[in-house]
């Protein structure tokens, strides 16, 4: 008869081979939930992704709505404010970028040169009396909520995605994959200032 608690384990594990684990078992089992945890935390990451993909072509749709726009804006404020060849030109550089590269930087140096036309535009009396102007305006503004709507959808993206690869023990398993921070799409706000023209 065993006396200690150690020998009736001992005697238990004999008689009843469950009670028993193979070392190699147990490594086994332990290296498969190891390999599921990678596997889970890399599909994670690459949802993370495809979310802020869609997000930006949520921001591409909009940006290009509203630069379709441009040309008539342009020409609607060129009549009054010739003056300001200078950032014409510059619209239609940027427009011509954005549309090659689909970069969201570019697409907020445009949104920021469409703004100052809007603001030259705003100053101008005899654009204030326009229909055409006045229509414009009312569409930019539409698509500048919009706009809104999708940059807070991308950035909110973004921000879990750059949160959830920087913590631990997911960044390492990020820096391990390539998974690297994504930019957040920041555009100036549009502010009514006074614009002054020459």
């Amino acid at each position: 008869m065993p006396n200690t608690m150690l020998e009736v384990a001992a005697a238990t594990a004999e008689r009843d081979p469950i009670f028993s684990i193979n070392p190699l078992y147990a490594v086994g089992f332990i290296g498969l939930v190891i390999i599921l945890f990678v596997v889970a935390e890399y599909n994670r990451f690459v949802q993370l992704k495809h979310k802020i993909k869609h997000a930006k072509s949520g921001i591409d749709v909009y940006l290009t709505q509203r630069f379709d726009l441009i040309p008539n804006l342009v020409e609607c404020v060129k009549g009054y404010a010739a003056h300001e060849e200078r950032v014409f030109t510059e619209m239609a550089r940027l427009r011509g970028e954005y549309d090659k590269n689909k970069d969201l930087k570019s697409g907020s140096e445009l949104y920021n040169r469409c703004n100052e036309v809007l603001a030259i535009g705003e100053s101008n009396p005899y654009l204030q009396a326009s229909e055409q102007f006045l229509n414009l305006q009312r569409n930019l503004t539409k698509m500048e909520s919009q706009l809104q709507a999708a940059r807070r959808i991308y950035n909110g993206d973004v921000t879990l995605y750059n949160t959830t690869i920087s913590t631990f023990p997911n960044s390492f398993f990020a820096s391990l994959f390539g998974f690297h921070e994504e930019e957040l799409f920041v555009i100036e706000e549009y502010k009514k200032e006074n614009v002054k023209i020459n």
